[in-house]
């Protein structure tokens, strides 16, 4: 890839309320200590009654615009990753570019690959820009997380979301590679009208997020010549808070590497949100020169890998214009699982 390709700007929204492990554990009669260390989270984000994919995304993207001094009538893609859109049929994307003031010429589609579509949507921007076809693209990574009461997922799967706004002009961070490695792995799925996904168990570790984190992490690096200690910083996809810690020591990556960008712990599983909202913790942080090493994971199962390099526009960049990851975690209000439970309309019956 081109080394004057990559990203303009980002924003994360979250939303604020909040619900314990605890308090899930609780309800199921399960021992909270042993979920809280098993799964290395102590609470997930939980999407309000008004909120979700598509609320989500325009929040993160006028943060993104808020940032930088594009004019959204220059974006000429927007591309939206997710697995819960709020329609089973009609774009995520068309409301997004609405509400930001986006031209209609616009190239615009909804993304599924489980939890890596948001990176699949900025390898598609960084190649329609590459081309010359579009001046900015609009990726965005965002998800209303589902999870059956008393599954496992209940404990992590959360909400939230990254925009991220690409381009040529005033990059703030070089992505200077990329790759992509895909298999017909089983591990996690949602039939149609399903109400709440299916899993593996166990088989969603091994042999599905560790086999393709670590092959497509090696297969880059081996083509670009790196090597782990090379990066200072390491970002890769968060289900719990303890498989990143996990296949970044498989890898190589120090704990202190990963730590900046591991928000699951206190955020939860946002999905497709969950590597781009680690990624803009780094970003809220990183210095001109900083190298940050970036890899999704989406069930069914892919990976996609990015070599990204801070470039010295980030000095200037209207960092405080819209809130960092950490504030956006710190914003919280905690709710009981009767309150969860109205929320994420557990309680509905056909």
């Amino acid at each position: 890839m081109e080394d004057n390709i990559g990203i303009v700007s980002y924003g994360v929204y979250i939303p604020r309320y909040r619900i314990k492990a605890s308090s899930i554990a609780k309800v199921w009669g399960k021992d909270s200590k042993y979920i809280e260390k098993g799964l290395n989270i102590t609470e997930k984000s939980v999407p309000g009654p008004d909120e979700d994919v598509a609320t989500i995304s325009v929040e993160a993207a006028r943060y993104a615009l808020k940032r930088c001094k594009v004019d959204p009538q220059e974006i000429g893609a927007i591309y939206v990753g997710s697995e819960s859109h709020p329609y089973a049929v009609k774009p995520t994307g068309t409301i997004v570019g609405e509400a930001i003031g986006a031209t209609p010429d616009l190239m615009i589609a909804d993304y599924e690959f489980a939890c890596k579509a948001g990176t699949a949507a900025i390898q598609n921007c960084i190649a329609l820009i590459k081309s010359n076809m579009i001046k900015y693209g609009l990726a965005i990574g965002a998800d209303t997380s589902q999870a059956a009461p008393g599954d496992a997922l209940e404990y992590t799967a959360s909400a939230g979301g990254a925009a991220f706004l690409l381009g040529k002009e005033k990059i703030i961070a070089n992505i200077n590679a990329t790759y992509s490695f895909a298999t017909d792995t089983p591990d996690f799925w949602r039939r149609e009208a399903r109400k709440y996904p299916a899993h593996g168990g166990r088989f969603t570790g091994e042999p599905a997020y560790f086999k393709h984190i670590i092959n497509a992490s090696k297969n880059l690096m081996e083509r670009i010549k790196t090597k782990p200690e090379d990066y200072d910083y390491a970002v890769f996809h968060q289900p719990n808070g303890k498989f990143p810690i996990s296949v970044a020591k498989k890898l190589g990556f120090t704990y202190e590497q990963i730590e900046p960008g591991l928000i699951c712990p206190l955020l939860g599983n946002t999905y497709s949100g969950s590597y781009l909202i680690g990624l803009s913790a780094v970003l809220d942080i990183a210095k001109p020169g900083d190298r940050i090493f970036v890899t999704s994971y989406g069930s069914g199962a892919g990976s996609d890998s990015f070599d990204i390099t801070i470039t010295e526009n980030i000095k200037k960049f209207r960092r405080k214009n819209a809130p960092t990851v950490r504030e956006l975690l710190e914003n919280k209000e905690y709710i009981d699982y009767g309150t969860y439970a109205k929320f994420r309309d557990l309680l509905y019956w056909e």
